[in-house]
């Protein structure tokens, strides 16, 4: 069963990205879920948004360092290449950078995941708070091409208009 956001959020994909089931691609803990129009290495790319309330005052970086640990669980080698704070003080962001090897199907591939963290404090109360969690992923040959695609998916990201913050 597919989850839902936290926050309600609009955003617009190109021409080249396909909305997909998530549940699909056994993305069940997702609420979104997209693939490109070209595989690579018998991959698809991917893109996947996610997220939850968080009632803990676990830092981004901890959360991201979460990702990681259950990336882990199923993937090998799981490489953390890249991690930078982006945002403001009241809309805080954090992106990642994962390289890893998988099994898909009868293969053993390199992928490359680029995660963003979004944190989004409720206006009425501060001890509430949702992180939704936007990822790319894709073979490390593919990823670079894919990369711009995603960078523009995440500039159309809003809170959808009359939505409260978490």
């Amino acid at each position: 069963m597919t989850s839902s956001l936290p926050v309600p959020i609009e955003f617009r994909l190109s021409d080249d990205w396909l909305p997909t089931d998530p549940e699909l691609g056994g993305a069940a803990d997702v609420a979104f879920a997209a693939v490109h129009r070209e595989s690579g290495a018998g991959f698809t790319a991917n893109i996947t948004i996610g997220g939850e309330y968080r009632p803990d005052a676990a830092t981004l970086g901890e959360l991201a360092d979460e990702s990681v640990r259950h990336l882990s669980e199923f993937a090998e080698s799981v490489v953390m290449t890249g991690r930078q704070e982006v945002g403001f003080a009241d809309a805080p962001a954090l992106t990642q950078r994962l390289s890893f090897t998988a099994g898909v199907g009868d293969a053993r591939l390199d992928l490359v995941q680029s995660q963003v963290y979004l944190s989004v404090q409720d206006v009425a109360d501060s001890r509430r708070r949702a992180v939704v969690r936007l990822a790319l992923t894709a073979t490390a040959v593919q990823h670079d091409i894919v990369l711009a695609d995603f960078q523009d998916f995440l500039r159309t990201v809003r809170l959808s208009d009359g939505a409260e913050a978490a």
